[in-house]
């Protein structure tokens, strides 16, 4: 089992930036468990459904993908060692507003689908003013 939890999130203006972090622990969790994972962040707006943002292999931090609407603006990552995958988030737009959540699945196959993901932390909001 693996629990995840996002920190990061606040009010900014247009223009600004934000980094989310996404912290990986539970009681079964090792890194020999969680290195096959693909990590994912997603962002759900009221009345929207939930989309996807990016996605990071855990194994390698080189293979990552992204949606096209935040694609030159935000970037992933992650730091092995502190078990954490980053949302680094510049040039804000108020359309960027959501509650981001952070996803980990076992598949890895970097997949936007949020069906795909088996773990999902309890969001945090990110409010963009104009």
């Amino acid at each position: 089992q693996v629990q995840l939890v996002e920190s990061g999130g606040g009010l900014v203006q247009a223009g600004g930036s934000l980094r989310l972090s996404c912290a990986a622990s539970g009681r079964t969790f090792s890194w020999a468990a969680i290195s096959g994972y693909v990590m994912g962040w997603f962002r759900q707006a009221p009345g929207k459904e939930r989309e996807f943002v990016a996605a990071i292999s855990w194994r390698s931090g080189r293979n990552t993908y992204y949606a096209d609407s935040v694609k030159g603006r935000f970037t992933i990552s992650r730091d092995n060692a502190k078990n954490t995958v980053y949302l680094q988030m510049n040039s804000l737009k108020p359309e960027d507003t959501a509650v981001y959540y952070c996803a980990a699945t076992t598949s890895e196959v970097l997949t936007p689908a949020p069906r795909e993901y088996d773990y999902w932390g309890q969001g945090t909001q990110v409010t963009v003013s104009s």
